[in-house]
């Protein structure tokens, strides 16, 4: 009969759309896919190193009518540089010691500009300098100490002047922490080393002589051939000596005679001798730039370290 099939179709219909709206989830919602984390935050850099006791630099008259000196047997490190007329002054770094009196003082060259920046900002007693020069000290990582600033720190001793200046290191500014690019590297004999009783360089005027002792395990210290020593502390002798070959030219500035002084470059690279425990060691000196430290090596380019004790550093002109 029509009406059932009517009624018939009327319910597949009904059943369809239904079926279709049972297919559609009531409250359909977009989920969003899950990425990857992001990467932890990076790392702190690590700290630097800290920095050490704070530096002294006293540049030290060194002609012959200057010897004695007072106070440079408390030096951690004393470095020996050509000056006008070919004689030599001494720059005495102190760091863990000081004593109570330095000198004779003597005025400042451009070679020690060049060469104190490696220890951080260290005070630097001096007692003058070329006019051209003093606002390159100005200019250097120094804090200038010379008798017009700092007065009450020098006092005229009973010799002839200019060789009877000295200073009192305690009334001197402090200058900054022994900057970790110049730590000092001790540590035991190492092997490649030539058995050596003596060494001597020689300035146009001046000679400066090391003596193997083996009874004090230290290289005595000589002056133009005879020995050196200090008022304060006697013979002058050195655990570790260097001799440190660098180019050595005429500054533009002279002395009060007209003479031209020497500027002795200590950044690049050059021949070193190292001289310890009785033997002599054949290296290289490195020094990249003004505020790092020197490093010796031998032809390996291992480390040359230093024998517990003094240093003292000659800075011999290159050939």
């Amino acid at each position: 009969m029509w009406w059932l099939r009517v009624f018939g179709t009327l319910v597949a219909v009904g059943a369809v759309v239904l079926g279709g709206l049972a297919l559609q989830p009531a409250g359909t919602r977009t989920v969003p896919i899950a990425g990857p984390p992001p990467p932890p935050p990076p790392e702190p850099p690590p700290a630097p190193p800290p920095a050490g006791p704070p530096v002294l630099a006293v540049k030290v008259d060194n002609a012959p009518p200057a010897r004695p000196p007072t106070g440079i047997g408390a030096a951690d490190i004393v470095y020996v540089e050509p000056v006008e007329a070919g004689i030599s002054r001494l720059i005495a770094v102190f760091g863990t010691r000081r004593p109570p009196v330095v000198g004779p003082v003597r005025s400042a060259r451009q070679t020690d500009l060049r060469l104190l920046p490696q220890f951080g900002r260290p005070a630097l007693a001096f007692s003058g300098a070329a006019p051209e020069l003093l606002p390159e000290i100005g200019r250097t990582p120094v804090v200038s100490a010379p008798p017009e600033a700092v007065p009450g720190a020098f006092y005229r001793g009973p010799g002839l002047m200019p060789h009877n200046l000295y200073v009192r290191p305690a009334r001197l500014p402090a200058g900054e922490g022994w900057s970790p690019n110049a730590a000092l590297t001790f540590g035991p004999m190492p092997g490649g080393g030539v058995p050596t009783s003596a060494e001597e360089v020689a300035y146009r005027s001046a000679r400066m002589g090391f003596t193997w002792s083996p009874a004090q395990q230290r290289w005595l210290v000589s002056m133009d051939g005879r020995p050196y020593a200090a008022t304060d502390s006697g013979r002058l002798a050195a655990s570790t000596v260097v001799l440190q070959e660098v180019p050595v030219s005429d500054s533009p500035f002279q002395d009060v005679v007209g003479n031209a002084s020497p500027f002795a470059e200590t950044v690049g690279t050059g021949r070193a001798v190292v001289l310890r425990d009785g033997a002599a060691f054949e290296g290289r000196w490195h020094r990249p730039a003004p505020e790092l430290g020197t490093t010796y090596a031998n032809p390996a380019g291992e480390p040359i370290p230093f024998a517990p004790g003094q240093i003292w550093i000659v800075l011999v002109p290159a050939p």
